[in-house]
């Protein structure tokens, strides 16, 4: 394994630095060199590629985006009650056996063709319709929320991955700082300057730094794992992401924000205004409903008709009728009732579920907020304390090479600097995490926020919609469906190797 220079481990990650202005002046930027995976799958190396291979490949997004074509069918689906009806109706008949002779033709057949045309359904339809065009608008905005939930798993598995590579490069070069001290010491043991004790003490401290190395590879393989999970691509040598535009100065500005614009809370709004017309559909059942009709039908013997009554029946006959059909419900046991409670308790229940919908959101803002202030103050702090820390190091190492310092020390300012590294890298991963699910909270973590044009067409749920709302065609329909996402059994498996990088100074 190769160990990236410390100074580019501590400033992995450090996308979120851009947030904070003191924590700008100690970042540096990596431009990795392209990994190649020997099956030529896909790698990933900056964060705006990750995002673009999600948006067009996750599974949740993919099916997401099916789930909103089948609720922009209701539209359609609703409106045909709207429209007239044709129907066509046939049959023919053999007589096989008779007792008796009845004078009656033995074949016939008929062929009859009827038209409906409602006129009125007491609101019913036309409430129906503005009910499913609402709850179109609702899924829109649940696709949005679908969006930026999957960009906030991806930035997660990203900043993850490069924190346990900053993890694991902090852990080899501890490990190694620890095999050069334990070799020293156990030098200077040989010519009798310390004691048995101070290479114990040493010994101890690397066994536990190997096997921390260990738990940090892990970890790595985990993440990377976890990142082709939501990506759908192997990471490569991955660069510290962008830093992240549109963050508020306060957390009032933020809800306000999210009040405006957060998808979840658009779609409880959205839908709670759709259960309003599911009242009125309700309430079209205790209504008289008046449709007119026509028919045209045609009769014929097939030539079996007795001649005895050729006189009083036609061989063959035909007519046309039309009119209009009424219909009034006087009584349905109650049903018309219970269908009007039963929509008030689900209006009841929307309404309900977007007053949890915003609280949620305005907690999910300012915690979010609070969070992405709290790591940024942490990483000022922190590489305050890293640098104390390196001091505090060379201080020890250079008075315990002259005796006044204790190998245990030594070893407790490398655990120290080390805790103080660790901490570092956390705050930086946190603050971009914790920005970014701000974002997402105000509703300004999509694609087009991001700008993923770059990378292709966007999906536009529009233009499905706009495509079948109004299709009155009974034969028509899309091409058997296919996955669309991309499978990832063939990505080898991930080991815990850091990419080499080069520094740019």
């Amino acid at each position: 394994m190769t160990a990236r220079p410390l100074r580019w481990i501590l400033a992995a990650g450090v996308c979120l630095a851009p947030l904070a202005a003191a924590a700008q002046e100690t970042v540096e930027s990596a431009a990795p060199v392209a990994a190649q995976a020997a099956t030529g799958e896909d790698i990933i190396d900056t964060l705006r590629e990750a995002l673009a291979m999600a948006y067009r490949t996750n599974p949740q997004l993919l099916a997401a985006r099916a789930n909103q074509r089948a609720t922009d069918e209701n539209v359609p689906i609703n409106r045909a009650d709207a429209l007239p009806s044709l129907n066509a109706t046939g049959n023919a008949s053999q007589s096989i056996y008779e007792s008796a002779d009845t004078g009656n033709p033995v074949r016939s057949a008929t062929a009859a063709l009827s038209l409906g045309v409602p006129l009125y359904a007491g609101g019913g339809v036309k409430n129906g319709i503005r009910a499913a065009e609402t709850r179109v608008l609702a899924g829109r905005a649940d696709l949005r929320g679908a969006e930026s939930q999957v960009f906030s798993q991806t930035v997660a598995a990203y900043m993850e991955v490069i924190y346990q590579e900053a993890l694991v490069g902090l852990a080899a070069s501890n490990v190694q700082v620890l095999e050069v001290n334990l070799q020293a010491t156990s030098d200077r043991f040989e010519i009798g300057d310390l004691t048995r004790t101070d290479v114990a003490q040493s010994e101890a401290r690397l066994a536990l730094a190997r096997g921390e190395l260990r738990t940090t590879q892990a970890n790595l393989v985990r993440a990377r794992e976890n990142y082709i999970v939501t990506v759908g691509g192997a990471p490569g040598s991955l660069q510290p992401p962008p830093p992240l535009p549109g963050l508020p100065d306060d957390p009032d500005t933020a809800v306000d924000v999210a009040m405006q614009d957060n998808p979840d809370l658009l779609g409880a709004h959205e839908r709670a205004r759709a259960a309003g017309y599911d009242i009125r559909v309700a309430r079209a059942n205790r209504l008289p409903r008046v449709d007119a009709t026509a028919g045209a039908d045609y009769q014929t013997f097939l030539g079996s008709l007795p001649g005895g009554t050729g006189g009083v029946l036609a061989n063959d006959s035909h007519g046309a009728t039309a009119g209009l059909r009424a219909t009034v419900p006087i009584f349905q046991g109650g049903r018309a009732g219970a269908l009007i409670r039963q929509s008030q308790a689900r209006q009841s229940i929307a309404l309900e579920n977007a007053i949890a919908t915003e609280r949620d959101v305005i907690a999910t803002t300012r915690a979010s907020y609070s969070s992405w202030r709290a790591a940024n103050e942490i990483i000022v702090s922190t590489q305050a304390a890293v640098a104390a820390a390196e001091l505090s190091l060379e201080g020890v190492r250079a008075e315990q090479t002259v005796g006044n310092r204790t190998i245990l020390d030594f070893l407790d300012a490398q655990q120290e600097l080390l805790r103080a590294q660790v901490q570092l890298v956390t705050a930086r991963r946190n603050a971009y995490i914790a920005g970014f699910t701000l974002l997402a909270a105000m509703g300004h973590a999509e694609a087009r926020d991001l700008g993923l044009e770059e990378f292709g067409p966007l999906y536009d749920p529009t233009a499905n919609y706009d495509r079948v709302r109004g299709n009155i065609w009974d034969w028509s329909n899309d091409p058997n469906p296919t996955t669309e996402s991309t499978r990832t059994v063939d990505i080898p498996a991930q080991d815990a190797n850091i990419r080499d990088v080069q520094t740019v100074e």
